[in-house]
């Protein structure tokens, strides 16, 4: 892990997603817990840790970012993937093109959750998955004023015509898994 943090140029072990790094297996397992999907698209895939772990798993692996030094070091261990240069807030993907649409602590770095979540809603043929930090006060993470709350998450779902939101708690962070 060491050697794709800092050949990004970013050094991730500072930075709050360290929680999310060291449970990337976990959180995969959690995503794919009893499912038939066959296609991920990695919502701000980063250096492409998780997209890595989904394609471990022989999944087709799809991945979008918005910063070009993170898809250039995603490429060098996810040769073959597609990985794209965009942001969360209008992917460049039809309506339901993959089966998951998995978002990896990206939230937080938005504005506008609904378009966000609307737009990963519009893309999943299946599920939606959301890792993001738990909403309480003692925590690692961004803000509480900047953090999703449990409540919009299974709303939006609801409105875009998913059925069913599970929720797994995590260190630090919570995962969402929204279902058709």
């Amino acid at each position: 892990m060491n050697e794709r943090v800092y050949s990004s140029g970013v050094d991730k072990l500072r930075s709050p997603e360290r929680v999310a790094l060291t449970e990337v297996a976990a959180v995969v397992d959690n995503c794919l817990s009893d499912r038939t999907i066959e296609s991920v698209l990695d919502v701000g895939t980063g250096t492409g840790l998780f997209a890595e772990e989904f394609s471990k798993r022989g999944l087709e692996v799809s991945a979008i970012d918005p910063n070009p030094e993170m898809i250039a070091a995603a490429q060098k261990y996810l040769p073959g993937v597609d990985i794209r240069l965009s942001s969360a807030e209008e992917l460049p993907f039809g309506d339901g093109t993959a089966d998951l649409v998995f978002m990896g602590l990206v939230l937080h770095e938005v504005d506008d959750y609904s378009l966000v979540l609307n737009e990963a809603y519009r893309v999943a043929r299946k599920q939606v998955s959301i890792l993001e930090w738990e909403h309480k006060e003692q925590s690692f993470g961004p803000t509480l004023a900047h953090r999703l709350k449990s409540e919009f998450i299974h709303k939006l779902a609801e409105e875009a015509g998913f059925v069913n939101v599970e929720v797994t708690k995590m260190t630090n962070l919570v995962l969402y898994n929204a279902f058709k």
